[in-house]
């Protein structure tokens, strides 16, 4: 359908002869058949532009009378049996009458035609934001995925060691159980999730720590998360693993460090210490003469994980009691008496093995 002539009346399908209600069943017909939601042909919209101005302009009594003088439109109207004077007379009126009429026509016709283009734009835009907010809820009924979750667990050196299990609270969501997520009940606001669709509830979840995990590891649980929309999968719960590492005990990969104490005379005279693990008890040998801050490495007593197994390196410390009794005071006292030698005169230079 194309208007290289946009007369009105042809453009609506229907003569000059026809009344209100016949323009309102042709625009009608027409609105229907060329509405852009509906015809999807590239000059449907511009089709539909004309058409609704043909009718603003025809429904409008004044404004089709104007219309139809300007472009030479008359009704075929049966003609009453008029004398000669009479036809002369009325000849003479209606010259007059189009003479005003287009003159007035003449200084209107610039805003006539910037108010019909407004209502256009206005109507064109109407329609392309009820088109958007349509796709929008289509979209909002698709399946959406639920949100992801995360929440931190610490665990002892112990369960980095053994492995263990953990049963943890998450505060998470779910699909509220009265409204199914339509968030409203019978014309109002669902009263069980407040219009919200969705109810908060805690969960409790049993979760694995493998052997030999590290500090800062991510756990991740398919599922757990929240609640899933319109049919959509769940999210899933991240679990941050933090370990409570003691100030003696920390760990690098499979290996396990130990910060031992031991008195001077262990370290002097070298003695036998007994080491709690987590695996039971273990003898170290000192040597005589043991420095603070040297390490010894005891193989097979780290981490065991995938056949593999780390080594526990001990690095010892001396230490002193705080609470020495008179007899230990006289010993040192005695110990400074006898020894010549400055410990410090090679502190720079000098390492202890």
């Amino acid at each position: 359908m194309a208007f290289n002539n946009k007369n009105y009346y042809e453009i609506l399908e229907i003569t000059p002869e026809a009344d209100t209600v016949e323009i309102k069943t042709a625009y009608r017909k027409l609105a229907r058949k060329y509405h852009p939601d509906i015809n999807k042909d590239t000059n449907a919209i511009e089709i539909f532009k004309t058409v609704t101005a043909a009718y603003e302009t025809l429904s409008d009594k004044d404004k089709r009378k104007q219309y139809d003088i300007i472009n030479g439109i008359f009704k075929q109207e049966t003609p009453a049996k008029t004398t000669d004077s009479e036809e002369k007379s009325n000849i003479k009126q209606d010259t007059e009458k189009f003479s005003k009429t287009t003159s007035v026509q003449q200084t209107k016709s610039l805003k006539k035609k910037t108010n019909s283009e407004f209502t256009i734009k206005n109507l064109f835009k109407y329609w392309s934001l009820k088109l958007k907010k349509h796709r929008f809820a289509e979209e909002l009924k698709k399946p959406q995925k639920g949100q992801n979750i995360s929440t931190e667990v610490t665990i002892t050196p112990e369960e980095v060691i053994t492995g263990s299990k953990r049963i943890i609270n998450v505060l998470t969501t779910q699909t509220c159980p009265t409204c199914f997520g339509h968030k409203f009940i019978n014309g109002g606001k669902c009263t069980t999730c407040n219009g919200t669709g969705e109810i908060s509830r805690r969960k409790r979840i049993t979760v694995t720590i493998p052997k030999g995990i590290k500090d800062g590891a991510k756990l991740r649980l398919k599922g757990e998360g929240a609640s899933g929309q319109n049919g959509g999968a769940n999210g899933d719960l991240y679990i941050n693993i933090k370990i409570e590492t003691p100030k003696k005990v920390h760990f690098d990969k499979l290996n396990i460090y130990y910060n031992v104490p031991i008195t001077p005379y262990e370290a002097a005279l070298g003695e036998e210490i007994k080491i709690t693990t987590f695996d039971g008890v273990i003898k170290l040998k000192l040597p005589k003469n043991t420095c603070s801050g040297q390490k010894f490495r005891i193989s097979g007593q780290g981490i065991k994980k995938n056949g593999k197994i780390g080594d526990l390196i001990v690095t010892v410390s001396i230490e002193f009691s705080h609470d020495l009794s008179d007899d230990e005071v006289k010993l040192y006292e005695k110990l400074k008496n006898l020894s010549n030698e400055d410990v410090r005169k090679n502190f720079i230079n000098e390492n202890c093995n």
